[in-house]
Order: C-alpha cells, then sequence, then structure tokens
C-alpha cells in the first residue's frame, strides 16, 4: 500500500503473519482479517524520519458510510477500549493494535494521522482495512471456548455430517460447510448489512455487533427469507421446478453464492437441514462455534400447550386443514452456538439452540433463539429466546384423535415418550455420531424428567395403550430397512396377553409422507377380521411392491404405516404407528494416487442402478471445500436396471490438508443419492518430497 507523497510513503499490513496468529489464513491470505481481544501488527514505512514532537493518532471508521468512529488511545486503558503501542526504527514503525474482547465485529477502515505539535493534521493515510471477527480461543471474549480440539471442529472444520431419516433408521449426509472458501466472508457481511435492523437504522445496527446473541439472532432470521432479504426459501410440497430441490444441496457455498449475485434476492429452495447448515457456515466463519443438531421424533407444537394434537378422519387418514396444524416431524435440524450470557441464570451459559427453519415468530420475526440447552434440559421456561417452543420440540405429548362423521373426538393413542429422541451432532473426533440426548432431557421415566415436566407445566398422564392387563391386547409392526426399488414385508402383529380368545377387526394403512409429516398420498389399506387365541399373537404380513409404491413414495420420503384395531370389550381402539424410511443406493468415489495443490487431479464416479427400470438426464453433482466449486458431471445415455456406470471428472485442489468431496446423484427416478470420499492434499516442493514428509 504505497503512497510515495508524503511522510508515509508505504503502509505493511503483515497479512500473512497476522492471519497466521489469528488462525484466519484459511479465509485469505493477503487481505488482513484479525480476531478481536488478540493484538496485531502493522508496519508504517516513512520516506524520512517522524519529525521531534510530532506523534501519530489512529481513527477507525465503522459502517457502509462510516456511521461508527472510534479513536484509538495511545497508553492500555480499562481493557474495553481499542489501544495501540509503537516501536520506531530509523524510516520504519511498527503499531501494534490491541481491541477488546467485546469490539465490534466488521470491515474497519483505519486512518493514520501524522500529528503536529500544536494538534494540526499534517497528514492522513486512510486506505488501510480489515476484517475483525469474533474471537473464541480469546478467554475474555463471550464465545470463548476451552478446548482446542472442539474449536479445530466448530470452528474450523469445513466439512459435517447432517443426520437425518427415522430415529430408528439414522442416515448419515455429507455436508460442505465451506466457511472459508473465497469470499464466503464478504457474504456473511453482507448478510448481516441486508437484515432489516441494517436497512431501518444502520448506526444502530453496527453498534449491536459486539453481541454474538444480536449476531446470531439476525442471522437466524436472514438465513430464511419469510418477511426480509434472506437467504433461503423454504418449500415443501415437491413443487421444486423453478429452483433447486432442498435434496440436492451438498454444500451452503453455491447458496450463499448465489444469494449474493442476485442482490439478496432469496434462493430456491430449502428445508430445516439445509437453513441450520447456512446457518452453521455464516456463524463458524464469523468465530462463533457452532455444531449442527438433529432432533428425531421433533414437535412442532403451535399453541404452546406441550401437545401435538394429530387429527384422523375415520378412515385413518389426517385431516391436515383441520385446527392449528400441530406437527409431528421425522426429524428436524438446527444448529447450537457456544456463548456466555449476561441476561441467563448462572450455569446457563454454553450452548445455545438458534433454529432459522421459519416455523414461529420470535418477537415479530422468523427465527428462533438462542435458547439455552441447560434451560431446556431443566424446564427453565422463563429465560430468553423461545424456551417454551424449543421444550416442546423435545418433550411434547403427541395425542392422536379420530374425529367422526358427527364432529366428536375419539382419543386412540398417547405417546408420552416419542418426541425428542436419539438426538444427533458429528462428533469431534471423526465422521460418526454423537447422541446429546441427555443434554436436552432427563432419561425417559425418571424422578427428575417428571420434576422438570412439573416445572415445566406438561401434564403427565398414564399413556394409552400402556402396561398389559388381563384380556388387553397389543399391537406392534415390523419391518427391514428396505432399500428403494426393492420389495419388501411389513409385519403387523398382534398379542393377546389375556386369558380369552379375543376377536376383533384390524386395519392397515400405508401412505407417503414428508419427513415432517404431510400427507402424500396413500399406498395400500387392508382391514380384515382376526381372532387371536388367549397368550398367543397373530401376524400379518403385507408385501409391498415397488411398483406399487413408487407412485405415491418418493426416495427422500418416508412410508408411515398404521394399525387400528377394534375389539369388542377394549375400553378404546388401539392404534400403533411407524415410519419406514427407504436407504438409498451407495456411490463410489475414487481418487487414485496422490494429490498435490494446484496439480490436475482425476476422479471417478461409480454407481449401480438398483431400480427395475432405466434412469434417464442422470447428472453427478462434485464440489469439496478447498477442492473444487460445485461441479455438474452428465452421464451419456440411460442407465438399464442393473447397469453400472461410470464417470470421470477433473480438478486442481486450491488447499492443502485433508479435504471432503462431496457428490450428489440425480436423475429422474432418483434423487438425493450422495457419496462422500476423503483426499489428502499435499503441498508442491519445487525440488521434489522431503524423506520426512
Amino acid at each position: 500500500m504505497a503512497n510515495h507523497s508524503g511522510l508515509i510513503n508505504n503502509v505493511d499490513l503483515r497479512s500473512h503473519e497476522n492471519n497466521l496468529a489469528h488462525r484466519t489464513r484459511e479465509i485469505d491470505r493477503e487481505r488482513l482479517i484479525v480476531r478481536r481481544g488478540q493484538p496485531f501488527s502493522i508496519t508504517l514505512q516513512y520516506s524520512k524520519s517522524l519529525p521531534p514532537k510530532h506523534h501519530l493518532e489512529l481513527v477507525l471508521h465503522l459502517g457502509k458510510k462510516d456511521e461508527v468512529l472510534i479513536k484509538v488511545q495511545k497508553e492500555r486503558g480499562d481493557g474495553d477500549k481499542w489501544w495501540f503501542n509503537q516501536q520506531g526504527a530509523q524510516d520504519e514503525m511498527l503499531l501494534t493494535l490491541h481491541s477488546p474482547a467485546d469490539a465490534i465485529i466488521g470491515q474497519y477502515r483505519m486512518a493514520v494521522l501524522v500529528m503536529s505539535p500544536d494538534g494540526r493534521i499534517l497528514e492522513k493515510t486512510d486506505k488501510i482495512k480489515f476484517h475483525l471477527l469474533f474471537n473464541p480461543w480469546c478467554k475474555d471474549d463471550v464465545v470463548y471456548l476451552p478446548d482446542e480440539s472442539l474449536l479445530q471442529e466448530y470452528v474450523m472444520n469445513e466439512d459435517g455430517v447432517i443426520y437425518m431419516g427415522s430415529w430408528d433408521y439414522i442416515r448419515s449426509n455429507p455436508w460442505n460447510y465451506g466457511q472459508f472458501e473465497d469470499y464466503v466472508m464478504d457474504i456473511c457481511f453482507e448478510v448481516l448489512d441486508n437484515s432489516k435492523d441494517a436497512l431501518k437504522n444502520s448506526k444502530m445496527d453496527v453498534e449491536h455487533r459486539y453481541d454474538p446473541v444480536y449476531v446470531s439472532r439476525v442471522i437466524t432470521a436472514m438465513v430464511n427469507s419469510n418477511g426480509d432479504k434472506g437467504v433461503l426459501t423454504g418449500r415443501w410440497d415437491d413443487s421444486y421446478s423453478d429452483g433447486v430441490p432442498p435434496y440436492k444441496w451438498t454444500g451452503s457455498v453455491p447458496i450463499l453464492q448465489q444469494w449474493s449475485k442476485a442482490g439478496a434476492r432469496a434462493v430456491k429452495y430449502g428445508q430445516c437441514w439445509v437453513f441450520a447448515a447456512v446457518a452453521c457456515t455464516v456463524l463458524r466463519c464469523l468465530g462463533i462455534p457452532t455444531r449442527l443438531i438433529t432432533n428425531f421424533s421433533s414437535a412442532h407444537d403451535v399453541d404452546g400447550n406441550l401437545s401435538i394434537d394429530i387429527l384422523l378422519d375415520e378412515r385413518l387418514e389426517s385431516l391436515e386443514g383441520r385446527n392449528k396444524k400441530d406437527s409431528s416431524w421425522n426429524f428436524h435440524c438446527w444448529v447450537e452456538s457456544w456463548m456466555k450470557r449476561d441476561d441467563l441464570p448462572k450455569g446457563y451459559d454454553g450452548w445455545q439452540v438458534l433454529d432459522p427453519t421459519p416455523q414461529e415468530l420470535s418477537d415479530g420475526e422468523f427465527c428462533c433463539g438462542p435458547c439455552p440447552v441447560t434451560a431446556i434440559k431443566e424446564g427453565n421456561l422463563g429465560v430468553k429466546y423461545d424456551a417454551p417452543f424449543v421444550f416442546a420440540e423435545v418433550n411434547a405429548d403427541i395425542i392422536y384423535w379420530i374425529v367422526q362423521q358427527n364432529g366428536e373426538k375419539k382419543k386412540v393413542k398417547v405417546d408420552q415418550s416419542g418426541v425428542g429422541r436419539n438426538i444427533s451432532t458429528k462428533s469431534v473426533y471423526g465422521n460418526h455420531r454423537d447422541d446429546v440426548t441427555l443434554h436436552y432431557k432427563y432419561p425417559e421415566g425418571s424422578k427428575k424428567e417428571r420434576e422438570v415436566y412439573e416445572k415445566a407445566g406438561r401434564k403427565v398422564t398414564e399413556p394409552t395403550n400402556g402396561s398389559a392387563e388381563p384380556g388387553q391386547l397389543k399391537l406392534s409392526i415390523k419391518h427391514a430397512k428396505p432399500v428403494f426399488g426393492t420389495d419388501f414385508d411389513v409385519i403387523v402383529e398382534v398379542k393377546n396377553e389375556g386369558s380369552r380368545d379375543a376377536h376383533a377387526k384390524l386395519t392397515m394403512l400405508v401412505m407417503a409422507v414428508t419427513y415432517n409429516s404431510l400427507h402424500r398420498g396413500e399406498c395400500q389399506r387392508q382391514t380384515i377380521s382376526v381372532t387371536v387365541p388367549a397368550h398367543k399373537a397373530h401376524k400379518e404380513v403385507l408385501r409391498l411392491h415397488y411398483d406399487d409404491y413408487v407412485r405415491c413414495v418418493s426416495e427422500h420420503h418416508p412410508m408411515r404405516v398404521k394399525a387400528f384395531l377394534e375389539a369388542p370389550g377394549e375400553n378404546e381402539p388401539i392404534m400403533t404407528v411407524t415410519n419406514i424410511p427407504l436407504s438409498m443406493p451407495e456411490l463410489l468415489i475414487q481418487v487414485p494416487g496422490k494429490a498435490f495443490v494446484r496439480d490436475q487431479v482425476i476422479g471417478f464416479i461409480s454407481f449401480t442402478n438398483p431400480l427395475p427400470v432405466a434412469l434417464k438426464g442422470g447428472v453427478f453433482t462434485v464440489e469439496g471445500a478447498g477442492l473444487l466449486p460445485a461441479t455438474e458431471v452428465h452421464v451419456n445415455g440411460d442407465i438399464s436396471p442393473g447397469q453400472k456406470v461410470s464417470v470421470e471428472f477433473v480438478f486442481s485442489p486450491m488447499r492443502t490438508g485433508v479435504r471432503k468431496l462431496l457428490v450428489d446423484f440425480d436423475c429422474d427416478r432418483l434423487k438425493d443419492v450422495k457419496g462422500v470420499a476423503t483426499v489428502v492434499v499435499r503441498k508442491k516442493y519445487p525440488f521434489g518430497i522431503p524423506d520426512h514428509y
């Protein structure tokens, strides 16, 4: 940064060494990017020595129109102010700047003023720019996380795993967060700049960006586009022809880039895991430790009564248009961010729930959180933000009602333990699942759990279809873990634990639903009369054929099987429900040989068609942080049943390290087929690889 006309003829931001010390080198090696609460140095080069009694002053400007001005003190103050010290040597001056641990994050413009003894500005150098981020390595920063292994995962790791499916059949989905890809940081600040608060009062917005609670709420609201200029539009009805289906995305970077290039116009489309993944990217990039959470059997309680009322007609079909649209989702994703908060009771610091999926309003915005995980576990629903809603997501009762033709409702099933199961996140120590359910709730059925329910206002009653009594019938559904495209069996078992034979009417219904329980069509129905001898069991086998269920079930929607039993002598009907996810075929990805940065690498993808019909329009999408941007590779021609196809692709790695290569396959009859491979990218040495490498 040269200026040949004055006393200061050059400014060296020392970006390489500063960025290395501040752990921002992965973001950029040329621009200066530092973290708050940690000093950094720049060098001024003089055309001649600074005259006696002349001195330097530093002024910082923040905001698009320099709305915030900060004068940097010359000596250390109370710890909450910017200050600098200087060391001169001949024609150079080393300036070391110290930012407070609660400094505002954002892009700063710094002016260096050469002042005369009488206080006049003799020279001004003001084209010095740098970015300041949160600092989870700084003990005085409220996002401080005192564990290096956690920091490497929740701030520095660009690759993730999202858990999907159902509580009893969990599948992993690789994801490229890509928070350090080129200009992603700039887009993250662009997201903040386009918030309602920023557009309404830019100065007030900038002044609040010291606070991770404020910043995380803004990000949570801005990731969805409901009511603002947010990043993603949500859609759950399978009509994606004017955008990208949610299941096709494999990373956050293309979404953020598309939003930015379109002038802050929302990208189509996202669902909960996409919203959560984009939020995770932005928060990690800004320096807030963040991890993605999946809650299996997640409740959406609209009216806050801690009860999810599922209304069915007499054919056991959902009455989705009735009442409040309470629902139970197979899984739901949000993020947790780590921070200390002054407004919380002691012991409530740490992981905070943030949910960017637009569900309910929070202070007039479609956002949720930050809500302390500890508050959810302890049933303390009076803390900010949105604790009652999050508590219901992991604790609500599910009550099934049959609405008769005359409008009367009959309660047929109460499930008090089915919500909030196998709450999951990626392990810090590899690509396997960590179960964090006990962070959110005490063990099911424990005394402590009942105390929490009482504190939170949830009634504890005996569930229907509960413990066995003389003459009572038991109803259960068993199934294998089927692959989409195969035929398979579902077994419905009626067990008589009484001392007399039982006669009953059994209705079995197979339907297609979305992961958030929207009804997509009926596949099969059967009603029969059964006689079950005392102390015996009766089994009915439903054979589900691909040719039949493909008409109503897609590969990324589960089947829902309901069994309904009515028997004389029973106090009420018996119902049980199970979801059957359909697993996907696998992709084989190979990258033979060694990979070196900026050298061309060849990769291979192979796939075998598992369906009894030909596949048309096959396309692979490949991407990876530090490897290559999202790139499409098309399959030539149709893929016959059982046929194996292989394609090759070429890329040149951009950054060294252990990298993940993510692949998505889509065609006319199969979507959301994922694969992942690990690529170790090495440095290039001009004289060969050292022996110790």
